[in-house]
């Protein structure tokens, strides 16, 4: 069996129970060096086999998978692999040689940043969508999801993979509708010991990001959400009625 495993955000104990005791019992590791927290392979057995994939192309990480067929495989993915994992291309090819796999979900990093910066992505009367994307550079990404397009929604925008390229994605997002004034952060390594959060206008992050050095391993964000004002919740007012609660007659 073959377990896709989310490991977080990056703090050793934002692993999952089940993440943490699927890697206990593994026969095999094989985990995303650049970005996964090293510390996380100390849940190993000694007799582990362990290896870094980023050292790897996706042949040779099937290779191992296949060859180890009859143990137990850990597949060690940043965050939650749903996001920007990976992940798809080698479940299709555990799918054409018939070996069994399963994935444990992880806490992902755009949880442990707006963690970090004590943010709601999605508060009343501010923004009710998350848009989660990244800058086109050497990978490309669909032209219909050009950030400038996706700005035009004025929703909450989380951008991965895009730190080395803050002053394009600046310029993107104010061409597609948002003022320089617009509250923005960039957090590097949410949740690492050595995290480190920078805040400021959105015309002020590529300054920050250079003044930091900070080209990698950093999510920008993006919205109203970083703001002052908001609307309440419904889900916790006294004049609105739940399926759980009524409303008491002193308070209609």
């Amino acid at each position: 069996m073959v377990y896709f495993v989310g490991a977080g955000s990056g703090a050793v104990d934002l692993i999952t129970v089940r993440g943490a005791k699927i890697l206990e019992k593994a026969d095999i590791i094989i985990y995303a060096g650049s970005l996964v927290n090293p510390e996380l392979l100390k849940y190993a057995k000694p007799n582990a086999e362990i290896y870094n994939s980023a050292e790897m192309t996706l042949d040779e990480i099937i290779n191992i998978m296949r060859e180890g067929d009859t143990k137990t495989i850990a597949r060690l993915h940043t965050g939650d692999p749903s996001i920007f994992g990976a992940v798809r291309e080698q479940m299709d090819r555990l799918d054409e040689l018939g070996i069994e796999y399963e994935i444990c979900p992880g806490v992902s990093s755009m949880c442990g940043a707006a963690a970090s910066l004590k943010a709601e992505y999605t508060l009343p009367d501010v923004s009710q969508t998350v848009i989660i994307t990244r800058m086109a550079g050497r990978t490309p990404v669909p032209e219909r999801e050009d950030i400038a397009a996706l700005a035009a929604h004025s929703a909450t925008m989380v951008i991965f993979l895009s730190a080395s390229m803050t002053d394009k994605v600046v310029r993107k997002l104010i061409e597609g509708g948002y003022g320089e004034d617009t509250p923005a952060a960039i957090v590097y390594k949410a949740t690492w010991d050595d995290e480190k959060i920078l805040r400021g206008k959105l015309k002020d992050l590529p300054k920050l990001a250079k003044e930091n050095n900070i080209t990698k391993t950093a999510l920008i964000t993006a919205g109203g959400f970083l703001g002052g004002k908001h609307g309440l919740s419904k889900l916790y007012d006294a004049a609105f009625e739940t399926e759980y609660r009524k409303i008491k007659e002193d308070e209609q």
